[in-house]
């Protein structure tokens, strides 16, 4: 089934006549657009552009799609008005984990311009067991946190999993090995991320190790913590999905912990309808990885 973002990906480029101004328009990285046509091209089984370094131009395939790309959008541009001007608009009370990357959330606002009906987002931020509680008290209408296997499966939709890595700013000598050992650190400095959910069993890992490090900072902030590695103040462990220019992510031999992330509905809300709503669906589109290079 074609989708709707991957069609105004394609018009955007077809548009600007560039992949980079196209995903400027659209608000992603380029290495999310490129993705979404490449997932469109294979969908249709044509390829739709011709790409050289100095100019993008449509094959006889891309040329064909442009005026029906155009109506389909056209159409759904209709039906949000339609829906839009015959419905109350509804609020989402959104629980999201503090752990998770600020820029999930931030493609999550980006699309919310074009949610069907012109949904509102409440934010609320919180550990695991804040959310958790929320949630139960119907405070929230879902959280965007770490699933668990008590779970129910109605009650949940897994987005990713993804692992741990040691971060380490691209100066460090370290900086170019794929996999780091515990041993190796004896002499770097810390940043404790005082808000991971694996705080206690990474203290463990280490002082196992013999590896008893000098805290350089104490942060409840993942920004601040990214800050402080990309300047060089010391190292620390984080979740995969935090790819930030300036920071290396290497693998830490023998850390080898995970964990799943994913939307959990609160018991008063239609999680049926929130499962293919446009939040869930734009949220599975901002976990995505990068593209690589």
């Amino acid at each position: 089934m074609i989708d709707r973002y991957h069609l105004r990906y394609f018009l955007s480029v077809v548009d600007t006549g560039n992949f980079s101004r196209a995903a400027a328009a659209c608000n992603v990285s380029q290495p999310t657009l490129s993705v979404g046509i490449a997932k469109l091209e294979k969908t249709l089984g044509r390829s739709l552009f011709d790409r050289t370094n100095r100019r993008v131009a449509l094959t006889d395939a891309g040329a064909r799609l442009v005026a029906s790309a155009r109506a389909i959008e056209a159409g759904f541009a209709e039906a949000e008005r339609a829906v839009a001007e015959a419905a109350p608009v509804r609020t989402l009370r959104l629980g999201v984990l503090v752990t998770t990357p600020r820029r999930w959330i931030e493609h999550v606002l980006l699309d919310q311009r074009h949610a069907p009906g012109g949904d509102r987002l409440e934010i609320v931020e919180g550990k695991e067991r804040d959310l958790r509680e929320r949630l139960a008290r119907g405070r929230i209408d879902l959280a965007l946190t770490l699933l668990r296997d008590g779970d129910p499966p109605e009650a949940r939709l897994r987005l990713l999993s993804e692992g741990y890595a040691l971060a380490l700013g691209q100066a460090h000598p370290l900086a170019g090995e794929p996999v780091i050992r515990a041993e190796q650190l004896v002499n770097d400095p810390m940043i404790v991320r005082r808000h991971c959910e694996l705080l206690p069993e990474t203290s463990r890992f280490f002082t196992t190790r013999g590896v008893r490090p000098v805290f350089a900072a104490r942060t409840t902030s993942d920004d601040k913590a990214l800050s402080y590695v990309r300047a060089g103040l010391g190292v620390t462990v984080m979740p995969e999905g935090f790819r930030e220019a300036g920071v290396v992510l290497a693998h830490l031999d023998g850390f080898d912990f995970s964990r799943d992330i994913g939307l959990v509905f609160a018991a008063h809300a239609d999680g049926e309808a929130l499962r293919h709503g446009w939040l869930a669906a734009s949220l599975a589109r901002a976990v995505e990885p990068p593209a690589p290079d």
